[in-house]
């Protein structure tokens, strides 16, 4: 029978915190859900198709060297839903400090209590990606900082063009 994992994000941009959490993941299951979350109201830095593309690009060979496939999908409903709708088992979920530990915890329970055949797994944050988060990335990129310590050589360029597009003048 074949494990099927959803790792669920904003992924914008994907970071090596991301990255880190799927390197984990991929050793847990056959397959891994990346579901991309799609929130009315937030305005994203990259659409879903891009996400999705940087996804593939940098974690198709992370699963690939593990034996996993990975597909990537968008949600806008509960996350459990889509979990369910992949067949999933488990619900994988990277912690990098105790602010996400209580968090992450309180989620667990409501998503056990919506979906008990889903089981939530907490992989921990590598030492050299937790304080990475997408948020303070995109702050970085917008500024003309230099944000490749934090996500992969693909997305740094992307990041690049996408400001330089922005930039006026």
């Amino acid at each position: 029978m074949l494990r099927t994992a959803l790792y669920a994000g904003s992924f914008d941009p994907v970071t090596n915190g991301h990255l880190d959490v799927v390197r984990q993941a991929v050793r847990l299951a056959d397959r891994l859900v990346l579901a991309i979350g799609i929130h009315p109201g937030k305005v994203p830095l990259f659409p879903a198709e891009d996400r999705a593309a940087m996804l593939e690009e940098t974690c198709g060979p992370l699963a690939a060297a593990a034996g996993c496939t990975i597909s990537c999908i968008t949600f806008s409903g509960l996350v459990v839903e889509a979990a369910r709708a992949e067949g999933a088992v488990a619900l994988i979920r990277g912690l990098r400090d105790g602010t996400d530990f209580d968090y992450e915890m309180q989620m667990a329970g409501m998503n056990g209590t919506m979906a008990p055949t889903v089981t939530t797994v907490f992989l921990p944050a590598s030492p050299l990606v937790r304080p990475i988060t997408a948020t303070l990335v995109r702050q970085i990129a917008a500024m003309g900082g230099d944000v490749s310590a934090f996500v992969p050589p693909a997305v740094a360029e992307r990041l690049r063009r996408r400001f330089a597009a922005k930039a006026p003048g």
